[in-house]
């Protein structure tokens, strides 16, 4: 319907957005009215003044960036590693062969079960940010491998002909071809990350954390602050998202890139 209004009345894309965002309020609203009960459903309305209480606390901004931290910690580990070994994989079968099975595992793995481990392995601080590589590093090794898979042969041909050597058929003809799959595995993995990190928060329990609040409310039957400290989670993750899809964008044109 909303893709019906807009090609009709040539409606901005912003606009399409804040439509989008208030027929989905509605929809909870609604739900939240035929529910009834504020221990199951809360209103958005409580949602959001609960959000302004826990901005206003100082806190909160601890708490919410003591969390960043740590995911962004296993992010950018999870990242490097996957860009590492998806470059010693495409290079050497055997590594590649050695690898897949390892891959396997940690995409088929459920992620409570690496949480509990890594609480036995592990202090309670390390493993929000192990859980997040984790998750990041099958999603990173898989697209960049199957970006320098897919380079175009007759590029390579080409530098072979103008006797490119290795460091100059990376940055001329590899590190263009895998831009555009490194890009899609960063952003896909930066939303995973959270996931995975807040889950491994909820279940160390960790002070000065989202996770751990996130638990609290669910001890105490606390709806609206489970609600609020999840929007907290959304809203982080959506803007970081937003944030890095602008810094890949400066980065391609840059450096000329063709994404």
């Amino acid at each position: 319907m909303i893709f019906i209004i807009r090609n009709k009345l040539h409606v901005p894309d912003f606009a399409v957005k804040i439509i989008t965002v208030v027929f989905w309020l509605f929809i909870w609203q609604a739900i939240y009215v035929c529910v009834g009960q504020e221990i199951l459903v809360v209103s958005p309305a409580c949602v959001f003044t609960r959000l302004c209480n826990l901005v206003t606390d100082g806190g909160f901004w601890f708490t919410a960036f003591a969390t960043m931290g740590r995911i962004m910690e296993g992010f950018i580990i999870g990242v490097l590693s996957g860009l590492v070994l998806a470059v010693l994989a495409a290079r050497s079968h055997v590594c590649r062969t050695l690898m897949q099975p390892v891959v396997l595992i940690v995409k088929a793995t459920p992620v409570a079960s690496f949480i509990i481990l890594a609480l036995v392995w592990m202090h309670a601080d390390f493993v929000p940010a192990f859980s997040a590589s984790l998750i990041v590093f099958p999603v990173v090794w898989g697209n960049v491998l199957e970006g320098i898979q897919k380079t175009d042969e007759k590029l390579l041909q080409m530098g072979r002909m103008f006797q490119f050597g290795k460091m100059k058929t990376a940055g001329r003809i590899y590190v263009p071809s895998v831009a555009p799959y490194f890009t899609a595995a960063c952003t896909t993995g930066l939303g995973l990350s959270w996931k995975g990190g807040v889950a491994a928060e909820v279940l160390s329990d960790l002070p000065f954390s989202v996770g751990g609040h996130i638990y609290d409310s669910k001890i105490y039957l606390e709806t609206v602050d489970l609600f609020a400290w999840t929007a907290v989670v959304i809203i982080f993750s959506v803007f970081l998202e937003f944030l890095m899809k602008r810094l890949m964008k400066v980065a391609t044109d840059k450096f000329n890139l063709n994404i």
